[in-house]
């Protein structure tokens, strides 16, 4: 093997650990293992969407998921045979490129996270620069300016401000460990592992959020074996540590949440007030029970604790009071980077009503507001729509009108008069992309700028094919919101074509 060595090990049982879930998915799919064939010495040549890289084999391309590195040779086995294409999953690795870096997290090669630590920054911001390029040109189809290099997220580790993690009495076991005979712990707290939902990989080490986050998931675990509590079982729905959420602000603020399965005041008073004593930095500690299928509590009841009911993040001169339930961006860093390019296309003037479709807890809403005559702001999540009022509320802001509902049905002719119609629409949909009725709506409403912000360039790109006849795209600007991941948040500047009409 050539280099790098540190965190090969991880790799290989990563592999190993992929193989069995991703057959398995084969076989849910129709596809008998029996079918299934394995591919040798293939030489990796590309990236791929999605984390995938890509190879050829007798004139057909091969898509292959795992720690893979364009330039590696690599044992695949095929899941999936199309006519034109192979879907595969690296079972071994000959030779690692020189295109690799050396991963710095323990857990890398098993953890479903940063998977792309064995990729030099640099080459994935060219990647995922390169893939918002690919879906702009092949999927919208339409004219376009030149792209925006990508801007970097001036962290690449401890760069989240909530992370959740979860209780399991089955801890994914590694197959070295599968083959000892030492009888270790398999209680576990930490991480899914990729597509397995009763799996949970213990996580020692996260370079994802900053102190004191480490140090409070493992005081916790420490707790609880100590003191026998049951681990949560989500298979056989028993136990009682069911999650663990961390969350900071770069101020120095931390909120954490237990969820409990099922009501147990003495364990869950002897836990809280441990962690309340041993990390006094807890400014905000609360505590649920969730009886429920699923780890949702948005419908749940969270009861205070101890300390503040929420965080305060800070941007620019504006505070965001972030509630257990609150969404806020997990790179807070790089969110304001994002909505200062919001902010510069939108070109918003004072006498403007700004439209700020799926607003969430109304960040760049109120972000905007001061270059605006009017905002209005349109989520389908109540709760959010409640977090964005109270932060206008809180920061002084009085031009601004928050809206809940499904917002196919909001955005109505009678929403616009009652409203008024808009002079610029901020629109930063969910990765499924904007509702076919809602792109109807803003070629009627002819607002005459659209900045679309999107986490899914592919489905961002189909809706700039609908709204072509209509707009011209102006600017694009990549972000990069995720480091050591595939993901890419994209921000384009569309303006209404003078041919175009409107109400």
């Amino acid at each position: 093997m050539n280099r790098p060595q540190r965190g090969l090990e991880n790799v290989r049982e990563g592999i190993s650990g992929g193989v069995g879930s991703l057959a398995k998915r084969g076989h849910r799919m129709g596809k008998r293992k029996d079918k299934q064939f394995v591919l040798e010495n293939i030489r990796v040549e590309d990236f791929a969407a999605e984390g995938k890289c890509i190879a050829r084999h007798e004139g057909a391309v091969v898509f292959i998921e795992g720690v893979v590195a364009p330039g590696d040779l690599v044992d695949v086995r095929v899941l999936r045979k199309k006519k034109n294409f192979l879907e595969a999953v690296v079972t071994r690795v000959h030779a690692f490129s020189d295109q690799r870096a050396e991963p710095f997290c323990e857990h890398f090669g098993v953890c479903g996270g940063c998977k792309w630590q064995h990729i030099p920054y640099e080459t994935q911001l060219r990647q995922k620069q390169q893939q918002v390029t690919d879906h702009l040109e092949r999927i919208a189809k339409v004219s376009l300016p030149p792209i925006s290099p990508i801007l970097p997220s001036a962290r690449t580790r401890y760069y989240r401000n909530k992370l959740e993690f979860t209780f399991s009495p089955n801890r994914w076991l590694t197959p070295d460990e599968m083959h000892a005979e030492t009888d270790s712990e398999k209680r576990a707290l930490g991480f899914h592992i990729p597509r397995r939902f009763d799996k949970i990989l213990d996580i020692r080490r996260c370079h994802l959020q900053p102190d004191p986050s480490n140090a409070i998931r493992l005081a916790v675990k420490a707790f609880a074996l100590a003191n026998d509590l049951p681990f949560f079982d989500n298979v056989h729905f028993e136990g009682l540590l069911r999650n663990l959420v961390i969350r900071t602000t770069d101020a120095g603020e931390v909120m954490v949440i237990v969820q409990f399965f099922q009501a147990d005041p003495v364990a869950t008073e002897n836990l809280l007030v441990y962690l309340r004593e041993a990390f006094p930095e807890i400014t905000s500690l609360h505590y649920v029970v969730n009886g429920k299928g699923n780890d949702t509590f948005h419908d749940l009841e969270v009861v205070l604790f101890h300390g503040q009911p929420y965080l305060t993040e800070r941007m620019e001169d504006l505070q965001f009071r972030i509630g257990a339930k609150s969404f806020y961006q997990t790179n807070a860093a790089q969110a304001y980077e994002l909505y200062r390019v919001v902010r510069t296309y939108a070109n918003i003037q004072p006498h403007e009503t700004v439209y700020d479709l799926y607003t969430g807890t109304g960040t760049i809403a109120n972000f905007v507001a001061r270059q605006a005559g009017k905002v209005v702001g349109l989520e389908y999540v109540p709760a959010a729509i409640e977090d964005a009022k109270a932060n206008s509320a809180l920061n002084g802001i009085q031009n601004t009108a928050f809206f809940a509902g499904d917002i196919r049905h909001l955005l109505t002719e009678d929403f616009l008069r009652a409203n008024g119609r808009p002079d610029v629409v901020i629109t930063d949909p969910p990765r499924a992309g904007m509702e076919a009725p809602v792109t109807q709506m803003l070629r009627r409403a002819g607002p005459g700028r659209i900045v679309y912000v999107s986490c899914n360039p592919a489905t961002q790109a189909r809706d700039l094919a609908l709204l072509d006849e209509a707009y011209a795209v102006k600017a694009v600007q990549p972000v990069d919101m995720f480091p050591h991941t595939y993901h890419v948040e994209n921000v384009v500047l569309l303006e209404r074509r003078s041919e175009a009409g409107g109400f």
